[in-house]
């Protein structure tokens, strides 16, 4: 998973990955009879090729093998450079996503998790967004064809899930949820309330364009106002959410203002939201985040503590190994609690429509544009 890197200064750095690994072994939460942690070999073209076109693979292929860049495809582009295990490192990922959905889905395991997945952006002919191939959307599509009928995916990323939207557009098996700054902000520039699913499949895209600047009071608010609504009333048989911690008040590209301590609730929710609709079956997934110090390795131990049902309580010290570690290799401190301290207390959407508050003018958009496509009331449930 580790080959997953655009080197040196780019903000995808596989450290991300190493560092929370290296957590959550050091918290205890790999070990015992009830986890398991596996290896992924890279994905063959005919699983990748259920959602990406042919021809991409084959560029993606030609970039890995001969650094032919593509930039009408998103190869060689500042923000997707060619490296040389571009393709394997990528395909890698996507087997990981898709064998941890099977596993899922088969009963082998209540809980999956690949902090090395959530690559949201990549289209199916394109890449995008620091995203080669789109893992999320063929383990997706591979829940379906072993026989999954509703799939939800719920995404928490600062960033549109704009690729996973994209790919079932028009599916009505596959409810999309998105909670993310607006585009107006930052990349991609979608994912408006507006954007509601294709013919056929109304209802089944569901966007949260919340404000810059929002943080964990109104982002919780945000996910509570909408996100169990949905999810509730599509009723899915596996639950996929996607855990980018870039909403980080701390991330360098993004403008939210929330802290690890919003982040965790926001697992707990989901965690709990699959016990109560679909008997567990619960596949998460990484995402962007860019603190590689401070944020995604705290925030992520914290997503792997609720998988493994072993939730690191936030009074927790970061082990002494860990922070010696960090301290040498990149020869600074690193945070050494699990906790940023917040006491995190949003005010419940029951409580009351604000119309002078930007986070409750987003959400009401929301719940407006799509609840009754999904039956329910904008201004009751």
């Amino acid at each position: 998973m580790l080959a997953y890197d655009f080197g040196v200064g780019h903000p995808m750095t596989s450290d991300r990955i190493d560092l929370t690994i290296a957590l959550a072994a050091g918290l205890g939460l790999l070990e015992g009879p009830s986890v398991e942690v596996v290896a992924a070999e890279p994905a063959p073209d005919a699983l990748l090729t259920t959602v990406h076109e042919p021809a991409y693979v084959a560029a993606v292929h030609a970039a890995a093998e001969r650094g032919v860049p593509d930039p009408v495809r998103g190869l060689g582009t500042r923000d997707d450079p060619v490296f040389p295990q571009m393709h394997d490192a990528a395909a890698r990922v996507v087997a990981g996503s898709v064998d941890a959905a099977l596993a899922v889905w088969e009963g082998r395991a209540p809980h999956a998790v690949n902090v090395g997945g959530g690559l949201h952006h990549a289209m199916p002919g394109a890449a995008s967004g620091f995203c080669v191939y789109n893992d999320a959307a063929v383990a997706i599509r591979a829940l379906l064809a072993a026989g999954v009928e509703r799939v939800a995916y719920v995404d928490v990323d600062a960033h549109h899930g704009d690729g996973v939207q994209a790919v079932f557009w028009d599916d009505p098996r596959v409810l999309t949820v998105s909670l993310h700054e607006t585009g107006h902000a930052l990349f991609p520039g979608t994912g408006y309330p507006g954007e509601t699913g294709g013919p056929g499949a109304e209802g089944t895209a569901v966007n949260v364009a919340l404000p810059s600047r929002t943080g964990d009071a109104g982002w919780l608010r945000a996910l509570d106002a909408v996100v169990p609504a949905v999810v509730r009333a599509f009723a899915p048989q596996v639950l996929v959410t996607q855990h980018g911690c870039d909403t980080h008040r701390l991330d360098p590209l993004t403008s939210l203002r929330v802290s690890v301590d919003g982040q965790r609730v926001a697992a707990e929710r989901l965690h709990a939201l699959a016990h109560e609709v679909c008997d567990g079956r619960w596949l998460a997934l990484g995402g962007g985040g860019y603190a590689v110090l401070d944020v995604v390795p705290r925030s992520w131990a914290h997503l792997i503590g609720i998988a493994t049902h072993r939730p690191v309580d936030p009074a927790t010290p970061v082990p002494q190994e860990w922070l010696d570690a960090v301290r040498q290799r990149y020869g600074r401190a690193a945070v050494g609690v699990m906790t940023d301290g917040v006491a995190v207390q949003p005010r419940p959407w029951s409580a009351g429509y604000d119309p002078a508050d930007d986070v409750d003018r987003a959400v009401r958009a929301t719940r407006a544009a799509v609840f009754p496509a999904l039956g329910l009331d904008p201004e009751l449930d």
